[in-house]
């Protein structure tokens, strides 16, 4: 059988980029809007909190589920020169956005990849004696000078040369052309303010820093900005408080909301008295009840431990401007939501409830969640259309299949 050919498509019947957009809107079952202009007012905060010290930008598991390529051109725009990311492919995602940035990766150096970090400029955090002996070999073989960062472990127990092996590469340091572009450390417990821990790290990494003379030195993380000029060195590396988690959780919320989460009702429904909602049949109506069904749920991030039972309230979502609360377990699709105390048509099959925003914070999901707003974050599906405004943004919006970079 053949197969004729298509018909070509008349140049007058093609979309335009702003129907397209509105197109992918109106099918979208959730839609992402991340705010650039408040990402931008949070780094300046951060920014002018450390002066003197210079502050990165970390934008990692694509800038926590923001995006690497707008976030780091808005950053960029901004004033930011600095980004940290924690995989070789996250630089490469990040080079192509700000060609001209200092890119650190974060979870150091693998054998025999050398030359991917040479071809994109991109530093490697070092943390073991391995490691950096490769680098070395790589370095000498290749006559590549791109630089690499050493990371001291004071008491995170994670990634680092201990404060000894630190130690050795003083002489190093002392010959000169050592190679090494940064020195840093990471807070355990940064977010609260009287642990006894920060004041044992800043101590540690203060007598090992001082000794790696002429070498610019980091420790603090969002959270550590706040703690003080001592603990702002050379450089400082926000990550989660760029994206408007709270850095104080002792504290009200210094950083202003970037994400608005909104996902579509799909169908309302009503049931009687005693009757179950979801799996399990957890949750019980205790009057004739009006529900919305949300299409979102687990696989899109929005976490299972949210679900409301007979015996435990749920987190809230706002439909029509009003909190109400969720009815029954989350699935991996679905929320059924209690609408009952509504205006009568206030929502409607089609309309969108909001999931973060409109007051709910992200650290209010992450407390539903049993979590915090890193993983909240971090976490949200790819199944949402991400729409970005302000900043180097266009307003244009991404289908979510294209969303992640």
């Amino acid at each position: 059988m053949n197969i004729a050919d298509p018909k070509p498509i008349p140049a007058s019947s093609l979309l335009s980029p702003e129907a397209n957009q509105a197109a992918a809107l109106a099918a979208a079952n959730g839609i992402l809007t991340i705010d650039l202009d408040a990402l931008v007012a949070n780094w300046r905060k951060l920014e002018k909190t450390a002066v003197p010290a210079e502050c990165a930008g970390v934008i990692k598991a694509n800038a926590y589920g923001c995006g690497t390529e707008p976030v780091a051109r808005a950053l960029a725009a901004a004033g930011c020169k600095t980004f940290f990311v924690a995989t070789l492919d996250e630089a490469r995602a990040a080079r192509a956005a700000v060609p001209s940035a200092t890119i650190y990766a974060l979870n150091g150096l693998f054998q025999n990849t050398g030359d991917a970090y040479a071809k994109i400029d991109c530093k490697p955090v070092i943390g073991d004696l391995n490691e950096l002996a490769e680098w070395d070999v790589f370095c000498r073989r290749s006559g590549w000078y791109g630089g690499a960062a050493v990371h001291i472990d004071t008491g995170m127990n994670r990634l680092g040369l201990t404060v000894t092996e630190a130690q050795g590469l003083i002489p190093r340091i002392n010959a000169g052309d050592h190679g090494i572009a940064l020195v840093m450390s990471h807070l355990v417990s940064a977010e609260h303010l009287n642990s006894p821990v920060n004041a044992r790290q800043l101590a540690a990494f203060r007598a090992i820093a001082s000794l790696f003379s002429g070498v610019p030195t980091s420790l603090a993380n969002s959270s550590g900005i706040f703690l003080g000029a001592p603990f702002e060195f050379d450089l400082v590396r926000p990550g989660a408080a760029l994206y408007g988690v709270n850095p104080t959780p002792e504290a009200d919320n210094p950083m202003q909301p970037v994400v608005d989460l909104k996902a579509r009702i799909v169908q309302i429904r009503t049931i009687d008295r005693g009757d179950t909602v979801g799996y399990g049949g957890t949750w019980t109506a205790r009057r004739p009840t009006k529900l919305a069904i949300v299409s979102s749920g687990y696989a899109d991030g929005y976490f299972r431990a949210a679900s409301a039972n007979d015996g435990t309230r749920g987190a809230e979502v706002v439909v029509a401007g009003k909190r109400c609360p969720i009815a029954g377990r989350i699935s991996m699709d679905l929320i059924a939501v209690d609408i009952t105390d509504l205006p009568a048509n206030a929502a409607r099959r089609g309309h969108m409830v909001t999931l973060i925003g409109e007051g709910i914070t992200v650290d209010e999901l992450a407390h539903h969640f049993g979590t915090i707003g890193y993983e909240v974050l971090t976490s949200l599906g790819q199944r949402y259309a991400r729409v970005y405004k302000g900043g180097a943004a266009t307003d244009a919006a991404e289908p979510a299949a294209a969303a992640a970079s």
